[in-house]
């Protein structure tokens, strides 16, 4: 896969891509990471990329020009590219989204900036994306976000088959909690459970929790979870249960 970063700040991406699972992915061949700089696709000789508002207000607006030469540059070389503006107007972005963005060849993710983007833009892009109701700065984090969402689940990343199905969100539920050594820390002991070596009782506690965790930290996400018979008994009788297991 190709991700390329259109941006007016190609140095923030520096770091980040170069590190962690983002520079393994690279090194392994599952994706090449591309920054481009909105500035070098102006033919000014300023290399202008917004201007003020038409019917006044505050702030400036990125111009249509550039981005439009930068999305035509990019699908000419790859007519399949998909393209993607970072901003407030397009829906929030999911795992669920992540995982279909996964079976793209090739993205587009372009960093908003200043008051806005010129409107015209989404007669050039695939589609908008959100990261949240809050404001930022500019597009290079939502796009990093997107980037990191999409290269964990691309094939052989995080080391094999199956390495991101039982994660936060992959079934619509938060996972379930983890332990690791020293067994007892500060009097406060791992379950026992996950010390026995019994995998059917380690994977119905797994769920269980990841049931409870979600109905008392994010109940939003039932609505949408995929549950069994055994799950929504499970949900039921949280109801008079004092807390997390």
């Amino acid at each position: 896969m190709q991700i390329d970063l259109l941006t007016l700040f190609p140095e923030f991406f520096r770091s980040p891509l170069s590190q962690s699972m983002l520079q393994r992915a690279q090194a392994q061949g599952a994706v090449i990471y591309r920054v481009l700089n909105l500035r070098d696709y102006t033919v000014d000789r300023h290399q202008v990329t917004d201007d003020r508002p038409f019917g006044g207000g505050p702030g400036m607006v990125m111009k249509i020009e550039p981005l439009a030469a930068a999305i035509r540059a990019v699908r000419q070389e790859d007519p399949a590219t998909r393209v993607i503006l970072l901003g407030p107007g397009g829906p929030v972005f999911s795992q669920a989204k992540a995982g279909q963005l996964a079976g793209c060849r090739h993205l587009l993710l372009i960093c908003g900036h200043y008051e806005g983007v010129d409107d015209r833009i989404h007669f050039y892009i695939d589609e908008e994306l959100s990261i949240g109701d809050y404001i930022l700065t500019g597009g290079e984090i939502p796009a990093l976000i997107v980037a990191d969402a999409v290269t964990r689940l691309l094939p052989g990343v995080l080391g094999g088959e199956g390495a991101t199905e039982e994660e936060s969100f992959q079934d619509g539920l938060l996972e379930y909690p983890h332990y690791t050594r020293p067994r007892v820390f500060e009097g406060r002991e791992a379950p026992q459970v996950l010390l026995e070596g019994d995998h059917a009782r380690i994977a119905r506690w797994r769920r269980q929790r990841s049931l409870e965790r979600t109905v008392r930290r994010r109940p939003d996400l039932l609505a949408k979870a995929e549950l069994s018979k055994e799950d929504r008994e499970f949900i039921k009788s949280l109801a008079q249960a004092p807390g997390e297991g």
